[in-house]
C-alpha cells in the first residue's frame, strides 16, 4: 500500500475529480462517487477484491443507518407542501411578528419550514406569500428573497431530518438528538445574519414585487388551511422524540434502565420518530384526498428520495475506502498538528460547496472524508456535523440550483443575486462556523 503522504495526494486528486465531474460536467454524483471510490481504492494499493468488498459494505451500511429516515423525511415534506401546512406555519409566525416586520417573518418561516422540506422546495412554496408581503409592505424583493432564502438555508444544512445532516451524522457516528439540538442553536445566529444582510445590503437593490394576487388571494387559493397545531406537529414531534431518546441515554439514566426507558428509546429512534411524523402529517389531509395522499403524494416523496439515497450510499462507499487507506495514520502523525480544529471540516465542505454547487454532495463527501480522521483529531462528532453543514452554505452561486431558484423566482438579475444573495450565504456560513467554534470551547 502507498504511503500516507501519497494517499493524501491521491485523495485530494479524487476530491478534485468529484468537483470537476459533478460541477463542471454535470455528471451524476452517484456515478462519480462510485467510480472515484474504485479508482482511489486501486490507486492506493488495496487488493481489487477488498475494494469491491469495502464499496459494498459502505453502500449497504449507509442505507441501513439512514435509508428509511431519508425516505420518511422526504414523504413528510411532500405532504406538508401539498396540504398547505407550510403556509399555515408561515401565517402563525407572521401573526406573531407582524406585517411591518415581514422580512423577519419570512426569515423565521424559512428557519422552521426547511427542517423537513428542502430549501428549494420551501422557497418555491413560500415565494407567492413572500411576493405578496413585499407588495403589501413596499419592501424590495431583494430584501424579502434574501431573508427567506437564508432562513431556509440555515436549517436545511445543519438540522436533521434534512438528508445531508442525517447522512453526516450517520457517517460520523454522531448522536442525532445532539445534532438536532446543537444544529437548531447554531442555525439561529446564522439565519439572523442572513436577515441582517438582507436588510442592510440587499435593500440597496430595488426590485418590485411582480404580483397580481393579494395576501388574502393566496390564502384563498389553498382553501381552508390546516390547523396550526397540526401543521407544526409532524416537525415538532419527531424532533422532540429524538431529543428524548438522547436524554434517556444520558449516563445518569434519568428514565431508568428498562421499561419506560426502552419505550422512549424505541419511539425516539430516528426511524420510528420520522415514521410517526409521516403518520401525523396525514392528519393534515382533507377528506376525500387521503387515497391520493397515500398513492400519489407518498409515491412522489419516495421517488424524490431515490436520488438522495443512492448519492448518500455512494458517499458511504467512498468513505469506506478512505477508512481503509493509510490516511488515518498520516493524520494522526502529521496533519492533526496543524491545529485547525473544528474549522477543518468547515473549510473542506466550503471548498467542495463553492466548487461543485450541491450542499448535499458537499456534506456527504466531507463527512466521509472526516469519518476516519475524527478520533485522531479529537473532534466532537455532533459539532463536526454542524461545522460541515456551515461549510456547505459557502458559497451559493451559479453552479447551485438553489441560486437559480432564489434569483429567478424573486426576479433578481444574476449580477444582483451575486451581490445580495451569494454574499449572504458566505457570511451566513462563516457565522455558523464561528458559533460552532464557540460551542466547541465549552463541550
Amino acid at each position: 500500500m502507498v504511503s500516507g503522504t501519497l494517499a493524501l495526494v491521491l485523495l485530494v486528486a479524487a476530491v478534485a475529480v468529484i468537483v470537476v465531474m459533478t460541477g463542471k460536467f454535470k455528471v451524476n454524483a452517484f456515478l462519480v462517487l462510485i467510480g472515484v471510490a474504485f479508482a482511489f481504492g486501486l490507486s492506493i494499493g488495496l487488493p481489487a477484491l477488498d475494494v469491491v468488498g469495502k464499496i459494498k459494505t459502505g453502500f449497504g451500511g449507509t442505507l441501513t443507518n439512514i435509508g428509511i429516515v431519508i425516505v420518511a423525511g422526504t414523504i413528510m415534506g411532500t405532504i406538508l407542501e401539498k396540504t398547505g401546512a407550510a403556509l399555515s406555519m408561515t401565517q402563525a409566525i407572521l401573526k406573531l411578528v407582524g406585517k411591518k416586520r415581514a422580512p423577519l417573518a419570512m426569515n423565521a418561516a424559512g428557519y422552521v419550514v426547511s427542517v423537513p422540506v428542502f430549501c428549494d422546495s420551501g422557497f418555491v412554496i413560500l415565494n407567492p406569500l413572500n411576493k405578496a408581503l413585499a407588495k403589501e409592505t413596499g419592501t424590495s424583493m431583494a430584501v424579502m428573497a434574501v431573508a427567506l432564502a437564508t432562513g431556509l438555508y440555515a436549517t436545511h444544512t445543519m438540522v436533521p431530518p434534512t438528508p445531508g445532516p442525517i447522512a453526516a451524522a450517520g457517517a460520523l457516528g454522531a448522536d442525532l438528538g445532539r445534532v438536532i439540538l446543537l444544529g437548531l442553536v447554531a442555525a439561529i445566529p446564522a439565519s439572523l445574519m442572513g436577515l441582517f444582510w438582507a436588510t442592510k445590503v440587499a435593500k440597496k437593490y430595488e426590485i418590485p414585487a411582480d404580483v397580481h394576487e393579494s395576501y388574502s388571494d393566496i390564502v384563498k387559493k389553498y382553501g381552508k388551511l390546516p390547523n396550526t397545531f397540526l401543521s407544526f406537529l409532524p416537525i415538532v414531534l419527531p424532533i422532540a422524540l429524538i431529543l428524548l431518546k438522547s436524554v434517556a441515554e444520558f449516563p445518569s439514566k434519568p428514565f431508568g434502565e428498562a421499561g419506560f426507558q426502552t419505550f422512549i428509546r424505541f419511539i425516539g429512534d430516528p426511524v420510528t420518530a420520522l415514521l410517526l411524523g409521516v403518520l401525523c402529517s396525514l392528519l393534515l389531509v382533507k377528506k376525500g384526498e387521503l387515497k391520493n395522499a397515500i398513492d400519489g403524494w407518498m409515491g412522489q416523496g419516495i421517488k424524490d428520495s431515490a436520488v438522495i439515497l443512492v448519492v448518500t450510499a455512494a458517499g458511504g462507499s467512498f468513505g469506506a475506502i478512505i477508512a481503509a487507506s493509510p490516511i488515518v495514520e498520516f493524520i494522526k502523525g502529521g496533519m492533526a498538528n496543524l491545529s485547525l480544529g473544528i474549522f477543518l471540516p468547515f473549510l473542506i465542505a466550503a471548498a467542495l460547496k463553492t466548487a461543485q454547487g450541491s450542499s448535499t454532495v458537499a456534506i456527504i463527501t466531507t463527512a466521509n472524508i472526516m469519518a476516519p480522521m475524527l478520533a485522531q483529531l479529537g473532534l466532537d462528532p455532533a459539532l463536526t456535523v454542524i461545522a460541515i453543514g456551515a461549510g456547505s452554505m459557502v458559497v451559493s452561486h451559479a453552479n447551485d440550483s438553489y441560486f437559480w431558484v432564489v434569483s429567478q423566482f424573486s426576479g433578481m438579475p444574476v449580477n444582483t443575486a451575486y451581490k445580495a444573495y451569494s454574499s449572504a450565504t458566505a457570511v451566513e456560513g462563516i457565522t455558523a462556523a464561528l458559533v460552532v467554534a464557540v460551542m466547541s470551547v465549552f463541550m
